[in-house]
């Protein structure tokens, strides 16, 4: 990751305010930047324990679908006498693999929620006027209330050298690395939901579906959503272009391909 070069001035700023403006302006711009940090270094947690709970629920139902589907095979000792007793332990399985989807798409939505807010972090971090400065009593809030405020008091420095613009930079460049694997375990949770020993299974998933409703809205916030192809932006390498070829999703993979979903997943988890 890059590290932004500190800015004495933006290019985009306003014209520098009096120094007794400043001097006021300075004290609250990092407040804000410190409370904004701070919310970005929480959800960062929330996305490390959804991320590891997203884990724990595909390898619970990753084990469920494959004893559903070795079930007429498996050795049963004793109880291979009980009446029905496949058809009931690979119901239970069925039921129990429903369960494992709806909560591993919970964790997926969770760890997308906790991108929105850092986003949102991201573009908190000026300290604007509020009302007039020649009011008696000077305040600044995160609204802008003049077109001419950028928020940044001309670009002058918020810590030692760095400007709200330097922050505002490496922040992006941080939220870029959580776009990337969000994006991609967006496609191996799309995989493993879809995955049935059902012919005829409800959780069949296009990459051009919503996997919760007002994920879109949510991956729009995050720019991963494409309008001009009306679906997610497809998983990419960091400044390169996101082909991802058309390929036939297989919803009844043997036990290597599963394995190597949730090892994949185990990866870019670390």
């Amino acid at each position: 990751m890059e590290t932004p070069e500190p800015k004495s001035q933006s290019s985009s700023s306003s014209p520098v305010p009096p120094s007794s403006l400043a001097r006021l302006w300075r004290p609250a711009a990092q407040r804000n930047l410190r409370n904004q940090w701070s919310k970005m270094a929480s959800y960062r947690q929330q996305w490390l324990y959804s991320s590891s709970s997203a884990r724990t629920h595909a390898t619970s139902l990753v084990n469920a679908y494959l004893s559903q589907k070795y079930m007429p095979l498996m050795e049963l000792g004793a109880l291979k006498d009980m009446p029905d007793i496949r058809k009931k332990a690979s119901l239970k399985l069925s039921k129990q693999q429903e369960l494992y989807r709806s909560k591993l798409l919970s964790s997926y939505k969770e760890m997308v929620d906790a991108v929105v807010h850092m986003v949102n972090a991201s573009k908190s971090m000026r300290c604007f006027l509020k009302g007039s400065s020649g009011n008696s009593i000077v305040q600044f809030g995160s609204t802008c209330e003049d077109v001419n405020d950028t928020g940044d008091c001309g670009g002058v420095a918020v810590f030692v050298f760095w400007s709200i613009s330097s922050f505002e930079k490496l922040a992006q460049e941080l939220i870029q690395m959580f776009k990337l694997e969000l994006s991609l375990k967006r496609l191996l949770v799309l995989e493993l939901v879809s995955i049935s020993c059902e012919v005829l299974q409800a959780n069949q998933f296009c990459w051009s579906d919503e996997l919760y409703p007002g994920e879109f809205g949510d991956l729009k916030v995050c720019n991963l959503y494409s309008e001009e192809t009306s679906e997610p932006v497809h998983p990419r390498l960091k400044d390169c272009k996101s082909d991802m070829p058309t390929f036939q999703r297989n919803h009844q993979p043997d036990h290597e391909v599963l394995q190597v979903l949730i090892h994949y997943y185990s990866y870019i988890q670390k």
